[in-house]
């Protein structure tokens, strides 16, 4: 099977994302989405430490110490960006105020359940952070994750076996192997990524899904 790249995954999803949308970008490779706005689309996004009109990862040599995104990662401040609290952060993300937030995901259910937060207490604290306000706060949520586990598992299963961050939330399933919509008659194939069949994808896939429309 052909698998796309992180960066690659981004610029897929990043590809999806509607003119003038307000937009979060979790941990990990959903921060990547930012550097891939489509020329001549107007997208603002969010960072739950407090920042909107996020841009692109800056160039080396030219990082600001003092700007960082929620992952702690360098990041660049567009034209009228502007900065805030954790409190007025979160109640935007509660308050139904974002379009899309874009999360990772160790595990979504077939049902459009979502697990994404560690429960190794050896390596990580046991916290969910704000995923599980985002998750039911923003309008729409698109989980950018790998198809499968390092070790070939799936991570598209029929039920979730870790603890969920949010029930019924997600939309859409963006990973290196297809584009998934999650829906009332089961998950679709919006999208297989070039190299892939079908019958490859459903083969990686823990739960049924439903062929690409003709």
């Amino acid at each position: 099977m052909q698998r796309l790249t992180p960066e690659q995954m981004a610029e897929r999803l990043a590809q999806d994302i509607p003119d003038g949308s307000y937009v979060n970008l979790g941990i990990g490779m959903p921060v990547m989405v930012a550097n891939f706005v489509p020329e001549g689309r107007d997208v603002i996004y969010h960072s739950e430490n407090g920042i909107l009109g996020v841009g692109p990862t800056p160039a080396p040599g030219t990082e600001d110490p003092d700007l960082i995104n929620a992952a702690k990662q360098y990041v660049t401040l567009i034209k009228g960006g502007c900065f805030f609290d954790t409190a007025e952060s979160f109640a935007m993300m509660r308050g139904g105020h974002l379009d899309i937030a874009v999360l990772g995901g160790f595990q979504v259910s077939a049902a459009g359940d979502l697990a994404n937060w560690a429960t190794d207490n050896e390596k990580y604290p046991p916290a969910v952070g704000g995923a599980m306000d985002l998750s039911v706060g923003a309008k729409a949520v698109y989980v950018l994750m790998r198809h499968t586990t390092k070790d070939g598992q799936p991570k598209i299963l029929d039920e979730c076996s870790y603890p969920l961050t949010g029930a019924g939330v997600v939309r859409r399933i963006y990973t290196d192997l297809a584009v998934i919509e999650v829906t009332d008659a089961g998950l679709q194939v919006v999208e297989l990524h070039d190299g892939n069949s079908f019958e490859d994808v459903q083969a990686a896939t823990g739960t049924r899904l439903l062929p690409p429309a003709a």
